[in-house]
């Protein structure tokens, strides 16, 4: 099996045998420290590993208002070490995801012929006239502004960009909504606002509706909307990151955080299901020498991990909030080497991922993984008959996608389990935010 370490300004992870302590009193050394038995999924349903209402996690910040729960949060050491951590990288100079720190050039470029969409526009001017002169200038920022990397997935506030859905009235929020709905494609507005419920769900689940509600969100506008020049918007909380950017006729939805726990409920179906049964398929068709290659860790809590690949926050997946910048090395099983029936299964996937963007705009961003198919890298962690938590990335020069099972946080579950699940999409060496895209742009205007 493959075995490479990951760059990136992290906390280290405990060793086997370390005890299974709290860290701040939501996170456990568990998630963290290796293990030599296998990591076996639960058999019982998510509603199992609920914590009981009076529990003093639950109990004594019931009734704080988000703001109120923020601050609490604050006091935990663990957190505030965290917090600075990410306020450093937060800080540097973008570049974007690189497997050496090098951006590799020439990889993004806009069309000869660009498809207008005004539907985006449109929305995003109906709202500007909802707003108040203060609410415009909290929602308002330029294309390059800093803000854009300041979005988190944790349920407490980190950065407070933007306005909060929770803070406005009904008709306001509708009118962000509207422009979320007229950006995305119909499905993965869907999904977007799947999992904005879900996190409601999760918010009764634990009697702390205040804290967790559909509406735990924060918006904002960048640039002027526009059917051409550079501009976005960008929607972030508790397991929903979008950043949407139009330039040029062209859309970059990235980068995007997604994820639930519970990340099904009664009358929701798990909400990457059909994602995770493909990548079960394709991994499952690997010949033996292929999944040798593919299958990085035998485990997601692999005692052959190197110091630092896991973190207490983020576990196993390394392209969420402010990783920015972060060096990711090529791991695992290249696409060459899979056949042209894998290939589409790993197609099926990424397609899986991009299902925000709009169908149009989804064909011109697989058209970049196809050209880049054969340096597209498939890595997995974990075991590959379903039976256990998994990891899942596929990587090449456009494209870093991750999907990571999650122990419990808002649960009881210490160890991973399919009911909390992240997931990440990113576009590496420096079109996050359509970064190069926008620079594109500013070098034919020129």
């Amino acid at each position: 099996m493959n075995q490479h370490a990951h760059s990136g300004d992290q906390p280290g992870q405990a060793t086997e045998g370390q005890a299974d302590e709290d860290i701040d009193g939501f996170f456990s050394t568990a998630r963290v420290s290796a293990r030599q038995e296998a990591v076996e999924l639960p058999n019982d349903s998510y509603t199992k590993y609920l914590f009981d209402l009076d529990d003093p996690k639950l109990a004594d910040v019931r009734g704080m208002d988000y703001e109120q729960f923020a601050q609490d949060r604050y006091k935990a050491p663990f957190l505030r070490d965290l917090l600075a951590t990410w306020q450093r990288m937060y800080e540097k100079p973008f570049t974007g995801i690189t497997t050496d720190g090098a951006v590799r050039q020439g990889l993004y470029d806009l069309p000869d012929v660009p498809l207008v969409d005004e539907k985006p526009q449109q929305a995003a001017e109906r709202l500007l006239i909802l707003l108040s002169p203060a609410e415009t200038a909290a929602v308002a920022h330029s294309a390059s502004a800093q803000e854009w990397r300041a979005w988190s997935n944790p349920e407490f506030a980190i950065h407070r960009v933007g306005l909060r859905l929770e803070d406005l009235a009904f008709h306001k929020v509708a009118a962000i909504l509207g422009v979320v709905q007229a950006s995305l494609s119909p499905e993965g507005y869907q999904r977007v606002t799947a999992a904005m419920e879900l996190n409601a769900v999760l918010g009764e689940l634990v009697d702390l509706p205040t804290v967790m509600n559909a509406q735990s969100y924060w918006f904002s506008l960048f640039g002027q909307p526009d059917g051409l020049e550079p501009w976005g918007w960008q929607l972030f909380g508790h397991h929903v990151a979008v950043n949407f950017v139009s330039v040029g006729g062209r859309h970059v939805v990235a980068p995007v955080f997604l994820g639930a726990e519970p990340a099904l409920s009664d009358t929701q179906p798990p909400l990457f299901a059909a994602r995770e049964a493909t990548a079960l398929e394709l991994m499952r068709s690997l010949s033996p020498s292929q999944r040798d290659q593919a299958v990085v860790y035998a485990s997601v809590l692999d005692p052959a991990m190197p110091e630092g690949r896991l973190h207490p926050a983020d576990e196993r997946h390394v392209a969420g909030a402010f990783q920015d910048n972060r060096i990711v090395p090529f791991e695992g099983l290249r696409g060459s080497e899979l056949t042209a029936p894998q290939r589409d299964l790993l197609r099926s996937i990424v397609e899986d991922f991009l299902l925000l963007l709009k169908g149009p705009q989804r064909a011109r961003t697989l058209a970049q993984h196809d050209a880049h198919v054969e340096d597209t890298w498939l890595s997995w962690y974990g075991a590959v008959d379903g039976s256990q938590p998994f990891y899942l990335r596929i990587h090449s020069p456009v494209l870093i996608a991750e999907l990571d099972h999650h122990a419990g946080v808002w649960l009881t579950n210490r160890l991973p389990a399919r009911f909390h699940v992240h997931t990440t999409l990113r576009h590496p060496n420096g079109n996050d935010y359509g970064r190069a895209l926008i620079e594109r742009w500013h070098q034919r205007s020129r």
